[in-house]
C-alpha cells in the first residue's frame, strides 16, 4: 500500500481495510475475520461476477472457517443498478444476520451498499473490474422513480481488489475505469469555480486525496490498456483514493462535475448503442470531453471585465427557468425531480449580482488555476483513445444534437453548481455552444 492510500485509509470514515494487490484473493477469510469476527457470510454477486470470483470467494471463506449462507446472485441478463434489486437484497439480508460480500464491480456493489445501509449492516467488497471509483466511495448511485439518483449510505468496512483478477477483465471495463478517473480533471475544475462563487468551499483534504495523485495515476493509459501491472495498480489506486475523497467529505463533488451529469441525462434516457446500454464510464469519457471544449470557450473571455448590471437584466425570473424544465422533462417521469432541482439551484438577480462581483474579482487569480488543472480537448482524447476509451460522441452512438441537448439541459438535474451555471451567470452560455455546435465549432452541425 503507497502512503498516499495510506494515508486516505486514515481519513476514511468507514472503510477500515483495504488489500490491493495480485493474488490477494486467497487472503479474503483472514480479512472477513479482522473486520467481523465470527459473524457469518453472505455471497452477493450476479452472474457473470460469481464465476469470475464469488464461487472462488466463498470456497476461500470456507476453508479459512467463515461461515456462509447461501448466495445471492441476481439472475437478470443486463444488470442495472435499480432500486426493486436494492429491495430485494435488502428482504434477503433482514432474514439473516450475514454480513454481505459483494463481489463484483459497479453495480453490485452499489447495489450492496444500500440495501446494507437499509438494513444497518457494514459489508465487504470483493472487486472483479478497474471499472469505475465507487469502490470506496460514500453514496450509491441508483436509478429511482425513473432517475438516477445519489443515495447517502456508508462505504464498505473492507475492501479487496486483487490485480490478477481486474487484469482479466474485459477491456472496455477498464478502459471504463481509466475514463471514469479521467473526470476528475473536469470535476476539479468544477469545484475551483464552485469554491470561487462560494457554494461549495474545497476542503483541502478531499481535494489532495483525489487530485495529489492524479496525474501519475493517468499517466500511462497505453500500459492500462495492454494489462501492465504497474500501469493498471496506479490506476486502482487512483479509483480508490478518489472514493477515498467522496467518503472522507461524505459528498461526491470531489469526484464528480458537469461531466457526470451528461451521463446522468443518458442513463435517464435509456440511452443504448448497438443494442447495449453504454457504461457509466464510457459516457463520462464523451462528457469529460465536452466540458474541457466548454472551458475553453468560455476562456476565450474576460470575465474580470462583467457589466454584472447587464447580466442581471438579462437574468430570468423563476417562472422561465420552471416553463424550460417542464418544456425538457415536463412529460417524463422524473419531471417533479427537476423541477425540485432547478428550483432549488435559482439564485435571484441579487443573489446573482453577488456571485457576478465574486467573478469579477477572483477570475484573473482563478483562470491559471483552471488552465493548470485542466487539459487540452485534442491531449484529453489521445490519452482516452490510447486506453480504448471514447473521446467523441459519435463513438457512444450519440449525435452531435445529442450532445448539445446534454450541455443544455445538464444544469437542469441537480442543485450543484459547474461551468456550465458560471456561464449562465455570466450570459455566455448560448455563445460558448454556438462556439462549440455553430459553423466553425468543433462539433458543427
Amino acid at each position: 500500500m503507497t502512503p498516499n492510500v495510506e494515508n486516505a485509509l486514515k481519513a476514511a470514515t468507514d472503510t477500515k481495510a483495504l488489500l490491493v494487490g495480485r493474488g490477494v484473493l486467497r487472503e479474503a477469510a483472514p480479512l472477513f475475520k479482522e473486520q467481523f469476527g465470527d459473524k457469518r457470510a453472505l455471497i452477493v454477486a450476479d452472474t457473470t461476477t460469481f464465476g469470475i470470483a464469488g464461487r472462488d470467494v466463498s470456497e476461500f471463506l470456507r476453508q479459512g472457517g467463515v461461515p456462509q449462507d447461501e448466495a445471492f446472485v441476481f439472475s437478470e441478463p443486463e444488470m442495472h443498478a435499480e432500486y426493486h434489486h436494492v429491495e430485494a437484497l435488502a428482504e434477503r439480508l433482514r432474514a439473516t444476520d450475514a454480513i454481505p460480500v459483494a463481489v463484483g464491480s459497479g453495480t453490485v456493489n452499489d447495489l450492496c451498499k444500500l440495501a446494507a445501509h437499509l438494513v444497518e449492516r457494514p459489508y465487504m467488497i470483493v472487486g472483479t473490474a478497474a471499472s469505475m471509483d465507487g469502490y470506496t466511495s460514500f453514496g450509491a448511485s441508483i436509478t429511482a422513480d425513473g432517475a438516477k439518483q445519489t443515495f447517502n449510505c456508508p462505504a464498505p468496512r473492507a475492501v479487496l481488489a486483487d490485480l490478477d483478477i481486474f487484469a482479466r477483465a474485459p477491456a472496455d471495463m477498464t478502459a471504463a475505469g481509466y475514463a471514469d478517473l479521467f473526470s476528475k480533471v473536469t470535476a476539479g475544475g468544477d469545484w475551483l469555480v464552485a469554491d470561487m462563487l462560494a457554494v461549495e468551499p474545497i476542503i483541502p483534504r478531499a481535494w489532495d486525496i483525489v487530485q495529489g495523485g492524479l496525474a501519475d495515476a493517468l499517466g500511462d493509459p497505453a500500459g492500462v490498456r495492454a494489462g501492465d501491472a504497474v500501469a493498471l495498480g496506479k490506476l486502482v489506486e487512483g479509483l480508490m483514493l478518489a472514493g477515498f475523497a467522496m467518503q472522507y467529505s461524505r459528498i461526491s463533488r470531489p469526484a464528480s462535475g458537469a461531466e457526470h451529469y451528461i451521463s446522468h441525462l443518458w442513463d435517464m434516457e435509456g440511452h443504448r448503442y448497438r443494442g447495449h446500454g453504454v457504461s457509466h464510464g464510457f459516457q463520462v469519457a464523451v462528457g469529460t470531453v465536452a466540458i474541457l471544449a466548454f472551458y475553453e470557450q468560455l476562456f476565450k473571455h474576460d470575465l474580470a471585465a462583467l457589466d454584472i448590471e447587464r447580466c442581471c437584466a438579462a437574468w430570468p425570473e423563476l417562472a422561465k427557468v420552471e416553463s424550460d424544465a417542464m418544456a425538457e422533462f415536463g412529460s417524463t417521469v422524473f419531471r417533479d425531480r427537476v423541477l425540485s432541482e432547478s428550483r432549488a439551484k435559482y439564485i435571484n438577480k441579487e443573489q446573482l449580482a453577488a456571485k457576478l462581483a465574486l467573478v469579477k474579482q477572483n477570475w484573473i487569480a482563478l483562470k491559471p488555476r483552471l488552465e493548470k488543472q485542466l487539459l487540452p480537448v485534442a491531449e484529453a482524447q489521445r490519452l482516452l483513445r490510447l486506453a480504448g476509451a471514447p473521446a467523441e460522441p459519435e463513438d457512444v452512438g450519440a449525435s452531435r444534437a445529442q450532445l448539445r441537448r446534454a450541455l443544455t439541459v445538464a444544469p437542469m438535474l441537480r442543485n450543484r453548481v459547474t461551468v456550465l451555471d458560471l456561464a449562465h451567470y455570466t450570459g455566455l452560455f448560448d455563445t460558448c455552444i454556438d462556439g462549440l455546435f455553430g459553423k466553425g465549432g468543433r462539433w458543427e452541425i
